[in-house]
């Protein structure tokens, strides 16, 4: 059977279905799409420390500014007081000490130990305390 030729059955149904499509498409009233969430501005955004900025010179006189802002929340949204995480009042916060009070602190000690001295200060822990 060649399957090139045109099924009549198949045309005459076609155009009666297309012009009822396009009647009820006209007929309908148009739905407006809805518009997205405007750009949040700069009093929108809660206020953040600045924990550093590194300004980047390039040709021409252009300058990148790159800064890092202390979190606005952090994973399980718990925060603590210095001396809670001082348990033994030294100062300083040892993998131990942080390791009894928080786990995502202990996994991340490393990261905040930026002086590399296996304890951590309350500059280092910025974002960690309140």
């Amino acid at each position: 059977m060649d399957t090139r030729r045109a099924n009549p059955f198949r045309s005459a149904l076609a155009a009666p279905l297309l012009a009822v499509a396009c009647t009820a498409q006209a007929a309908a009233p148009a739905t407006p799409l809805p518009m997205p969430p405007p750009p949040a501005t700069p009093s929108d955004q809660p206020l953040q420390r600045q924990t550093g900025m590194v300004v980047l010179e390039r040709e021409g006189g252009q300058k990148i500014i790159v800064r890092s802002l202390e979190p606005d929340s952090l994973v399980g949204g718990d925060r603590y007081e210095f001396g809670q995480l001082d348990a033994d009042g030294d100062g300083f916060v040892e993998r131990g000490e942080a390791g009894a009070v928080d786990r995502y602190l202990l996994r991340s000690f490393d990261q905040l130990d930026a002086n590399r001295d296996g304890r951590l200060d309350r500059d280092e822990l910025a974002g960690w305390i309140l």
